[in-house]
């Protein structure tokens, strides 16, 4: 799968053609399908439509803007309308770029989600904190590797001892980092097909070992064969050069085992493997097979158990584990050495006994010295001359000390002459003479030969002149034959390196390997290759680099060039970093990469006002965001906000101190930044000097005060009027403001009606208040007539006065009895109580 960057809109003019926007860009093209027409649909000129935008298909937009939602169908612009309302335009184009913002956001975390890789945080391991110590819990990754091995470890009794090197490789397999292709030095990831080398079990990916076997035999073919391509070259594994065949050449992805061909992704198996029994003959072969499941790296040795005897075959045969059946019964091996002398001195033991450690004085092969040597070595040579007679009694033996004979004396028999030409039969004592004829060997130059008699030694150099032709076959020159022809002229050739010229003097075209060092730059960017000078790709790196943790104590070691994407190791030790704050030390924690994690043991530093022990968690580094970036418009992505690690100051102590408040009503427990005098926010309530009020401002400071009830200067004057009752029957008010005491007697005139109700009197209030009831009645009436009708039809001849008027009336009135012949005159009421009396 193409990485994010090459899929739909590759740069600027690089997308796909419209209509055939990938899945994705579809889906956001529907979304977007509803767009009113004016607001997406440009002139032609934005920078995402038909391939010229970034991400896009399609080469509408807005006119400007960067449409990445696909294909999107081009509506006529009404250029009009958009002039007209800007605003609801700019508003328009900011929601929709929103829309696509997230929708193109969501489609980048499927596809990160949709990565596997072999370095995960599922298998990260738990930590416990026990009381201070710090104990690692195997999670998923441990689970996995128990379950790999819980075939072997059942043979064995749960004896892993032998499973070391097996339990690396599988811990590899997850390790970050761990799991790197040498070719292309990049992660191996467990969705991706991969091979395994048989002689060291490295992970290629498969088009890079495909590629890497490809080429190694196209220049091995280009170098070696006369007839190119007609030969089966081996190609070398680029880690161990363990050398295949071509037809070994990996064509399909297997699992480790071989069983299974392209095995599933499986999250609970160990990545490329099938979940089978390996079932792999064991190697040294004993005849059992492989019992885990399905594994990188070499298998594990056999855990059966056999019956084997001792190495020296005296014992009793014992049951041992098949893959270390030797073992030694200690007895003393007794077995007869090659010296023939001597027995084995050592304790049972495989294989052949050791040479016999014993010293012995021997005799040399000619016999003449003799000296303490080992008896393990008999046979020694001396270093003078044999010196003993040959057969003809007049030569004696040159050859160094030896054994056997000495042969015949080597100037015996028929002798030839220097030149070879003649032979003569003389005594041993006797030089052969020369020939006298020309001695006619082949010189030296291998042309001519020589002119000379018939000599003894080796014959002079060829001085004869001859035209000579330089070795690269430019020039020519007439020169003595034992001289070679070389001219100054350099070879212009490019040798077999491909890089660099021959420039050999007179060079005859057969230039030689280039002999100087390749020095490219390895895949690592560390090194630089090492190897003369050579065509193709040069090797992996083999240098190995070591990733620590921060502390050390861990390591893993990665292909060079890789240290510095690779993630440090997980490490079980507790953190060493030193204190970063106040503090001693730091909270218990595993050893990690990167700054630690923030303090979060309590401050407690003095406070600087009260010495108080702050309460809070340590401040000491904190991150402060610093400031916030203004974005330039809507195509502008907010960055992530600038932090800083900053000492913060101790907050304000809060520990609660009985503080009485101003007007000492109560005390409350107030903070210790805000310790002293406050203000509880209640009504005062001194009784003021007037003795009728009490102080209503809120709580406050009060001096000059003898208790806490009397109130004091800073308490408010009373502004009130007299609150005292009146006196009974007075309706007036106290003219003096409020005062202690009694109230002055009251000065005013009080107005009312006279008790007929026609006139208004004016009477002193004390007067009439303190007066009886007659003296009120008296001072209550005008002293005018009662204007009142008796019953009678009459009006009342009484003064003003109070009350109903008196039923008796005193007029007089005449009456006439009924025949009207007497008349008599008689008060009214009288004439009303006895009308008869006229009758007399």
């Amino acid at each position: 799968m193409d990485p994010a960057w090459r899929q739909q809109g590759r740069g600027r003019g690089r997308g796909q053609p419209q209509g055939q926007a990938s899945r994705p860009q579809r889906e956001r093209a529907t979304e977007s399908a509803n767009t009113p027409s004016g607001v997406w649909a440009g002139d032609g000129r934005g920078r995402g439509g038909d391939g010229r935008g970034r991400g896009g298909d399609g080469r509408g937009g807005d006119g400007r803007g960067k449409n990445t939602t696909g294909p999107t169908q081009l509506h006529p612009v009404n250029r009009g309308k958009n002039m007209a309302a800007p605003s609801q335009h700019a508003a328009s184009s900011q929601s929709k770029f929103e829309e696509i913002r997230k929708s193109n956001q969501a489609a980048a975390q499927r596809l990160v989600q949709s990565q596997y890789s072999s370095s995960s945080d599922e298998d990260a391991d738990d930590i416990v904190d026990d009381g201070g110590k710090v104990q690692v819990k195997d999670g998923k990754r441990g689970k996995i590797l128990a379950s790999a091995l819980t075939t072997y470890t059942d043979q064995t009794g749960g004896d892993v001892t032998d499973l070391e090197r097996t339990r690396q490789y599988l811990s590899d397999a997850f390790q970050s980092g761990a799991i790197t292709c040498l070719i292309c030095i990049a992660s191996v990831k467990r969705n991706q097909a991969v091979w395994s080398c048989t002689g060291c079990f490295c992970l290629f990916h498969i088009p890079c070992i495909q590629k890497w076997a490809k080429d190694s035999v196209f220049l091995l073919s280009s170098v070696t064969d006369e007839d190119f391509g007609k030969k089966d070259h081996p190609w070398p594994c680029p880690k161990c050069r363990y050398e295949y065949s071509p037809s070994q050449t990996p064509s399909r992805y297997v699992c480790y085992c071989g069983k299974v061909q392209d095995p599933p992704l499986d999250p609970w198996l160990l990545p490329h493997s099938c979940g089978l029994v390996c079932d792999r003959a064991l190697n040294p072969a004993c005849g059992h097979r492989c019992l885990l499941l399905c594994h990188p790296g070499p298998c594990p040795p056999c855990p059966k158990m056999v019956s084997v005897s001792c190495m020296c075959s005296k014992a009793t045969p014992v049951p041992r584990r098949c893959s270390n059946k030797p073992w030694s019964c200690q007895k003393t091996c007794g077995k007869t050495l090659p010296c023939k002398q001597h027995t084995c001195n050592s304790s049972c033991h495989s294989g052949v006994c050791q040479p016999c450690p014993r010293v012995s004085v021997q005799r040399c092969v000619c016999g003449q010295e003799e000296a303490e040597r080992l008896c393990a070595s008999p046979v020694w040579h001396c270093q003078q001359l044999c010196g003993r007679p040959l057969s003809c009694g007049n030569h004696t033996c040159e050859r160094m000390c030896h054994s056997g004979l000495c042969g015949a004396c080597p100037r015996s028999g028929n002798r030839a002459c220097p030149c070879g030409k003649s032979k003569s039969s003389l005594p041993c004592t006797e030089d052969v003479p020369t020939c006298g004829d020309t001695c006619d060997k082949v010189m030296e130059c291998g042309l001519h030969t020589c002119s000379m008699r018939c000599h003894r030694g080796a014959c002079e150099t060829c001085r004869q002149e001859v035209e000579k032709q330089c070795r690269c076959g430019k020039y020519t020159r007439v020169m003595p034959c034992h001289k070679e022809y070389l001219c100054e002229s350099k070879c212009p050739n490019t040798r077999g390196c491909s890089r660099h010229q021959c420039r050999r003097k007179c060079c005859s075209g057969n230039c030689p390997p280039c002999d100087q060092s390749c020095g490219r730059s390895l895949g690592c960017r560390n090194h630089k290759c090492p190897s003369v000078c050579h065509q193709g790709s040069c090797y992996p790196c083999p240098e190995t680099v070591d990733v620590k943790c921060v502390c050390g104590s861990t390591s893993l070691t990665v292909p060079c060039g890789r240290e510095r994407t690779t993630k440090p190791p997980r490490c079980k030790e507790l953190c060493r970093s030193p204190s970063s704050c106040h503090h001693a030390s730091r909270e218990t924690h595993r050893c990690h990469p990167g700054p630690c994690p923030p303090c979060r043991q309590v401050c407690l530093l003095a406070l600087p006002r009260c010495q108080h022990p702050c309460p809070q968690p340590c401040h000491d580094q904190v991150m402060v965001k610093t400031s916030d970036r203004v974005l330039a418009g809507p195509w502008e992505q907010s960055a992530e906000p600038a932090f800083v690690r900053k000492a913060l100051p101790c907050p304000p102590c809060l520990v609660p101190i009985p503080t009485a408040c101003l007007g000492e009503h109560e005390v409350s427990p107030v903070p210790c930044h805000r310790r002293g005098p406050f203000s509880c926010q209640r009504v005062c309530g001194r009784t003021l000097t007037c003795g009728n009020h009490s102080c209503t401002k809120d709580c406050h400071r009060v001096t000059a005060a003898t208790n806490k009830l009397q109130a004091g200067p800073e308490c408010v004057v009373c502004e009130e009027g007299c609150v005292n009752p009146r006196p009974p029957g007075c309706p007036h008010l106290c003219p003096l403001p409020c005062h202690p005491g009694s109230c002055p007697p009251c000065q005013q005139m009080t107005r009312q009606r006279c008790h007929c109700k026609i006139s208004l009197l004016y009477i002193d209030c004390l007067t009439f208040r303190s007066a009886e009831v007659e003296s009120k009645a008296d001072l209550g009436s005008c002293k005018n007539q009662c204007p009142k009708q008796l019953s009678c039809g009459h009006h009342c001849k009484d003064l003003c006065h109070p009350g109903h008027c008196e039923d008796k009336c005193s007029h007089r009135v005449k009456l006439k009895c009924p025949c009207k012949r007497i008349k008599k005159e008689l008060l009214c009421y009288k004439a009303r109580q006895d009308q008869t009396g006229i009758y007399y």
